[in-house]
């Protein structure tokens, strides 16, 4: 009987590694490096409403709660189209980590992109963009494709630290649109009963 009370524990304990594996498989991620900079793409095809994509990618003063590694994100002004976020956090791999303090500007071009460039920080170099695709009615390609270099480090650390935390914010974002999607759905179905 204990046995099988682990195994059920155990079990549960999986399901959120099982719910997110979907993620996972679905996202691609290359860099190259250019100079001392890196360049980084990341790639998800998500099941998701083009509404909720968009709302998750501009809930900048909530990044904070799904980013890894942001510490916080708040809005200090907003000028038309564009957005100015001052962001905290910090870049990790396996137990090295670098501070990230970056004022950026975002600039929403909706619904098919927000790019996001450096003001002042803690960052040498730093812009990108999210692109969103639809492939079909509930179907959305998501895109990050960026430029990043963090000052005083050497550059195979740099590239290590940079990429890892790309890809894990990528990751966090994605998790948190499917997140999103799925409540939508629940209530939905609620709704319809």
């Amino acid at each position: 009987m204990r046995a099988l009370t682990v195994g059920i524990c155990l079990g549960l304990l999986m399901l959120p590694a099982a719910w997110n594996a979907r993620a996972a498989e679905d996202i691609l991620v290359e860099s190259i490096r250019r100079d001392d900079a890196l360049e980084i793409v990341c790639r998800a095809t998500l099941d998701a409403p083009l509404e909720i994509v968009w709302q998750t990618l501009t809930d900048y003063e909530h990044l904070p709660e799904f980013v890894p590694g942001m510490r916080s994100s708040r809005v200090i002004e907003r000028r038309g189209a564009e957005v100015v976020v001052e962001q905290s956090g910090e870049a990790r791999f396996l137990f090295l980590t670098h501070p990230i303090e970056v004022t950026v500007v975002s600039t929403e071009r909706p619904p098919k992109a927000l790019e996001v460039s450096l003001l002042k920080g803690n960052l040498k170099q730093f812009h990108g963009a999210y692109r969103i695709e639809r492939q079909g009615a509930l179907r959305i390609l998501l895109t990050w494709a960026g430029t990043i270099e963090a000052l005083s480090m050497p550059p195979l650390i740099g590239e290590m630290l940079m990429r890892s935390s790309i890809e894990d914010q990528f990751r966090g974002m994605v998790g948190e649109i499917e997140r999103r999607e799925g409540l939508r759905r629940a209530k939905e179905r609620e709704a319809g009963r």
